[in-house]
């Protein structure tokens, strides 16, 4: 603690009991001690405050490489839908374009929401 050996302890409370007295120095030293413990106290909620905040900013990197992993595969399906032309048979998909795979940011999309992406990213093939 601090590099203070026994030594050098001895010292210290040599020289508080000859300038605080006998009589005082439980006093000092028990508010001394109640505060520290208040300081440990303050540190460890600082500590979960900080780790709570590291935490959240985790999570939203880790989504926002998600979305961004998805729209660029988005991209790249859509160029390729281009590049391919139209489907002669009709069915909306073309040969050789496979469909996108779901990712942890689009696995709990509501249906509603991937047929929205499915059709725009049909109409931009046929446009």
């Amino acid at each position: 603690m601090f590099g203070i050996g026994m030594p050098e302890m001895v010292v210290i409370l040599v020289i508080a009991l000859l300038v605080l007295g006998p009589r005082r120095l439980p006093e000092v030293a028990r508010a001394l001690g109640k505060g520290l413990a208040e300081f440990r106290k303050v540190t460890g909620d600082v500590n979960k405050e900080l780790d709570a905040a590291r935490a959240m900013i985790e999570a939203e990197a880790r989504q926002h490489e998600a979305e961004q992993r998805r729209r660029t595969r988005e991209k790249v399906l859509a160029e390729a839908r281009a590049a391919a032309g139209p489907d002669p048979a009709g069915s909306g998909a073309e040969a050789g374009v496979a469909a996108p795979v779901a990712d942890e940011a689009t696995a709990g999309a509501a249906p509603a929401e991937a047929a929205t992406v499915g059709r725009a990213a049909e109409g931009e093939a046929e446009a």
